[in-house]
């Protein structure tokens, strides 16, 4: 059954029903029909709204232009539409101010807009995200899957679907091996009081390029060796290489918790691998026993050749599992600890073959849930001079970066309030903006599109950039302080008649939409492009229509709420992407 959350879709609706019951009494169209196809004509100058008449002429057996030139007929302008406008096979509507202000912006104002449920039915979603490793550094590149997870998670929320935040950290492998390894035998460096987590990422990347230089000399053997040793007492969870391990661990995980506090971003549960390990092996050996997997050159797994997915392997010949081993033990712990729903995997490109084999593997044990489960792919971020690599070292570390960033914000924009203001809402505000210039960067692009770090670009108070949206918001906020608002002011919506007003609370009208069209789409692009526009048009309006210079004291009100209208949907579009809005800036 369809929400009707646009109540201005909701009452055109309702007013072509009535036309039709009247034209067409023998015509058989529900409400929800209608609703789904009112949409947006090309230009305001066409109409406000406009009701696509296609359906209705196929059932009708004669042309679309004559449906909607029917219709026209029946439906007079009232206080809330101002005219039926027949353009082609299109019924376009120019709704009234006053309707417009009653529904719309008085909706804002109270918040109410902000709490209509989106979703037919509520659904228990997962979504996974944010699956670093431990033993590496942390980095700018881990921001996109950080942000456009948290924004997801935020949207399904506000949509209202009951969302479960799940992240899975590598700590175990051939990396944390690498790592320790390198801090038994080589590593020179005393351990640093501060910073460890990004101390043992730089160990990580020597470690790499060591092993690496030695590949064919005298040494590669015995590194082997002596890689697999460490491997095997982090199996066997005892020994010199596990405590270091633990240790090791903590310092990582310490670097994750900071990131994720500065991000604003709460996790409900974290899986981790070291966990799974063991027990997705015992199932793997399981479905050995029972036939299900096959053994192929000495490993163990599934073999999907009639699906074109190759050979899904679960144990290597050396015994150990792989990350599909461990993605299909989580998915039968998912679904039976939070009997969820649905279960999205936010992870990049590289791993589609990998999800689409588990995904099959999952299909073919019976698991019934296996249809449930959906990888959310996107493309990588790079720097201007190309793609990063934890392993190679050239990577930008992300508490470093936001420092950096931190650093320029206060100096380019804040210096001007030293003394205005205090040092705490100096710094606090300067957090903020890189928040937003991060996060607001790291999802505006589709998620099939590659990103290219540029801090200074981000940073920019115009154009498309998240301190851009952030300082919208605070000129209006600080317009309503200058200019009193009040809560309990009434406004005449009629007196709001330029093109600028109207442009601004028909945007306003489709907040929502855009907000269920991203969720069902499974990305946020459109809700950042849909702010970008409502700060434009807001700017726009600012500049056109003077508020405190207004004509009338009444049109000064009724502009100054519905300024607050925009900068209320400003402040809850960020909050959705996970951006903080600042008062001042």
């Amino acid at each position: 059954m369809t929400t009707f959350h646009n109540q201005v879709l909701f009452k055109l609706a309702q007013t072509i029903e009535t036309a039709l019951q009247k034209k067409y009494p023998e015509l058989k169209i529900n409400i929800e029909e209608i609703y789904k196809n009112i949409g947006e004509p090309p230009s305001l100058e066409m109409g406000h709204y406009a009701f696509a008449c296609f359906p209705l002429a196929k059932a009708l057996k004669c042309a679309p232009p004559m449906v909607s030139k029917a219709l026209a007929e029946e439906i007079k302008p009232d206080q809330f539409i101002r005219e039926a406008k027949v353009v082609g096979p299109y019924l376009n509507f120019f709704v009234s101010p006053e309707g417009l202000g009653d529904i719309v912006v008085q909706a804002a104002l109270k918040g109410e807009l902000f709490k209509q449920s989106l979703v037919e039915q509520k659904q228990k979603v997962m979504i996974e995200y944010s699956q670093p490793n431990t033993h590496k550094i942390l980095h700018v590149g881990h921001m996109r899957n950080l942000c456009l997870g948290n924004a997801l998670v935020r949207l399904f929320r506000y949509a209202g679907h009951d969302v479960t935040a799940t992240t899975f950290p590598g700590d175990v492998g051939t990396h944390v091996a690498k790592t320790l390894w390198y801090l038994k035998f080589h590593n020179k460096e005393p351990i640093p009081q501060e910073n460890k987590g990004e101390w043992v990422g730089l160990i990580y990347s020597k470690a790499h390029c060591l092993l690496e230089d030695q590949v064919g000399t005298e040494h590669e053997a015995h590194n082997r060796a002596q890689l697999t040793e460490v491997l095997r007492q982090l199996e066997a969870k005892s020994g010199e290489y596990y405590e270091q391990w633990k240790e090791t661990r903590l310092w990582s995980l310490e670097l994750f918790n900071a990131a994720y506090g500065w991000a604003d971003v709460h996790f409900d549960k974290w899986y981790f691998e070291s966990e799974v390990d063991s027990a997705s092996l015992e199932r793997a050996k399981k479905y050995q026993a029972e036939g299900k997997y096959v053994v192929s050159d000495g490993a163990v797994g599934m073999d999907l050749s009639d699906d074109k997915l190759g050979f899904c392997m679960m144990i290597k010949s050396d015994g150990n599992g792989m990350y599909a081993t461990k993605d299909i033990e989580l998915a039968y712990r998912k679904f039976e600890e939070f009997h969820i729903d649905r279960n999205i995997y936010v992870v990049d490109k590289r791993q589609e073959l990998h999800f689409k084999q588990v995904f099959k593997v999952l299909e073919k044990l019976s698991f019934p849930r296996a249809k449930d489960c959906y990888h959310l792919s996107y493309e990588f971020v790079e720097l201007p001079d190309g793609a990063m690599s934890s392993r190679k070292g050239n990577i930008v570390p992300l508490m470093e970066l936001i420092n950096q960033m931190e650093a320029k914000i206060k100096t380019d924009y804040l210096e001007r309030y030293k003394g205005e203001w205090s040092q705490e809402e100096i710094n606090q505000t300067a957090s903020m903006v890189a928040n937003g210039a991060i996060k607001y960067g790291m999802v505006k692009m589709d998620n099939s599109r590659k990103i290219v770090f540029d801090m200074a670009e981000w940073l920019k108070l115009e154009g498309e950039t998240g301190p851009y949206l952030q300082y919208v918001h605070a000129r209006i906020h600080s317009l309503c302080e200058k200019l009193g608002y009040d809560g309990t002011s009434k406004a005449n919506w009629a007196l709001l008649k330029t093109a600028q007003e109207e442009a601004l609370m028909i945007k306003l009208s489709h907040f929502n939409n855009i907000v269920k069209a991203n969720m069902d789409q499974m990305r946020v692009s459109g809700l950042c492009a849909y702010l970008f526009d409502l700060g434009k048009l807001f700017n726009n309006f600012y500049v056109e229509c003077p508020i405190g210079k207004a004509e009338t004291e009444e049109l000064k009100k009724s502009r100054l709420l519905l300024a607050k209208a925009v900068g209320l949907t400003m402040e809850k579009g960020l909050a959705i992407l996970g951006i903080p809005a600042p008062k001042r800036m």
